[in-house]
């Protein structure tokens, strides 16, 4: 049919004056709701926490580290195909089994790395992980760490405890100023408890108070205070006064001292009173809370689980992870996992002038740290799996397989995802079907949360995002995807 659209009066029974005095309830209560719900920042998350003794922090230890993870990397795996092989990437079962059998393949991978991509996938996925993590590891070893005065760190006499927190505090103002802190930064203190608080707080009070001294009166980018071993809100609340207070008397701006949680008491999940106690702490930090981050092995001792079972893959830990991503859902609040306990540390070592290592002794240590970073591996990618971008690791050696099981996670999926975020944006938010997965409305935002994550932990180049997934810059850098559909609907 054809003909002239005409504008027809249509019949309504509400007068505006009715609709605006019923909805204002509403309106209040939406504009609540948005308050505590205010949707993921776009900020970058980094893939990791690093920690480590506050007695042994220096500018460099990033730096430090990365050489570390470096030197174990080239010693028990030199090579893409070893490195496949030691953490069990898909199909590394079908790649060469030395160098020496890939010449050809590397040559392709080098010079045609868009048709290996399509036709060669497993060695592909393989060689470019590998590539990227050696330069990730000489760029930027380290993307969070946190200078621990708790469990890293041990109780020692005041005096010596004082002498540390001054003391690592001179060393960040140090790395502040010669650019040697890794992007993101902070300290963990003693939890909030009657036996540690006082403690706690003078450490916290020494610490930001020298730092800010000796940094001309600044924090470093990305600083951060984590609070461990929560029970109740009021612990929560006590942080973030004196977070105000310190802030006043440093002359820093309002709110610039952030705070993340530890949850690793079954007391944090749920309270006394049979409530679910995480909104509550959340509410407690009077918007100073930044990440939530769960902590395995005090959490699963907590449940009386017995040391042989606390690992990451414990259902336990994943009821208490769901629960922290229900309460935090929507919140903006970061989510991190815990950490791998078993080290990829070789048992023998060559001491200088000492016999050389036999065959034997080689071939353990190969075995024991390629089993370490396999279960490294497939703990990350578990976290990854359920959403929780962030976890913690305790070893320099486990950077490597940090960042490889990091860049599988989101290499794997790219053509999916670059074919479904394509297809979308051309369909302009209407619901489409790419193979034989729908696509709704609200797959739009994780598609594009995907690129930008992939792109901030060094999965991808930008150069990649922006050819695959069929954005320009702008619009990735946007991170929304309601904004880039308004902008290409008004073209």
């Amino acid at each position: 049919m054809g003909g002239t659209w005409y504008l027809v009066a249509m019949k309504t029974s509400l007068s505006s004056e009715f609709l605006t005095e019923v909805t204002h309830s509403l309106r209040t209560a939406n504009e609540e709701f948005m308050r505590h719900y205010p949707g993921e920042t776009g900020r970058r998350q980094p893939v990791h926490t690093v920690y480590g003794g506050a007695h042994l922090f220096k500018a460099d230890s990033a730096k430090r580290l990365g050489s570390l993870a470096q030197r174990s990397l080239d010693q028990f795996a030199p090579d893409f195909l070893a490195f496949a092989r030691a953490i069990d990437l898909p199909g590394a079962d079908e790649l060469p089994d030395t160098a020496d059998d890939a010449t050809e393949l590397v040559a392709q991978l080098k010079n045609e790395p868009d048709r290996a991509r399509k036709e060669k996938k497993s060695a592909w996925l393989a060689y470019t992980i590998y590539q990227r993590v050696a330069e990730k590891l000489q760029r930027e070893p380290v993307e969070d760490f946190r200078i621990d005065f708790e469990d890293g760190y041990g109780n020692r006499p005041d005096a010596e405890e004082d002498g540390h927190a001054a003391s690592a505090a001179a060393e960040t103002a140090e790395g502040s100023k010669n650019g040697t802190l890794p992007p993101f930064i902070g300290i963990r203190i003693k939890p909030f408890n009657e036996e540690l608080r006082a403690r706690s707080i003078r450490t916290l009070d020494i610490f930001i108070s020298t730092l800010v001294d000796q940094n001309y009166g600044r924090l470093p980018d990305n600083f951060v205070v984590t609070l461990p071993k929560i029970t109740i809100p009021e612990q929560v609340a006590t942080l973030a006064a004196l977070l105000s207070q310190l802030e006043k008397h440093a002359g820093l701006d309002e709110g610039s001292l952030k705070f993340e949680m530890m949850i690793e008491t079954t007391q944090s999940i749920i309270d006394h009173h049979g409530q679910i106690n995480l909104p509550l702490l959340l509410a407690a930090g009077e918007g100073r809370c930044v990440a939530a981050h769960f902590g395995t092995y005090d959490y699963t001792a907590g449940c009386n689980i017995t040391a042989a079972h606390q690992h990451m893959l414990h259902p336990a830990c994943d009821f208490a992870k769901h629960l922290m991503q229900v309460s935090f859902a929507g919140t903006g609040i970061w989510l991190s996992d815990g950490a791998t306990n078993i080290m990829p540390v070789a048992p023998h070592r060559f001491t200088e002038g000492g016999p050389p290592l036999t065959h034997e002794q080689i071939e353990e240590n190969r075995e024991v740290v390629h089993r370490a970073w396999r279960l490294h591996y497939d703990h990350i990618q578990h976290s990854l799996t359920n959403a929780f971008y962030q976890g913690w690791d305790l070893h320099p050696a486990q950077l490597p397989t940090r960042y490889a099981a990091v860049y599988a996670f989101f290499l794997e999926s790219l053509e999916a995802a670059s074919e479904r975020l394509k297809n979308f944006v051309e369909k302009a938010a209407k619901a489409t079907l790419v193979g034989d997965v729908f696509d709704d409305a609200a797959t739009g935002q994780g598609l594009l949360n995907y690129f930008l994550r992939a792109i901030n932990c060094g999965a991808i180049t930008e150069a990649e995002a922006t050819e695959l997934s069929g954005l320009t810059l702008p619009e990735l850098q946007s991170a929304s995807f309601v904004k880039i559909l308004k902008s290409r609907q008004a073209l």
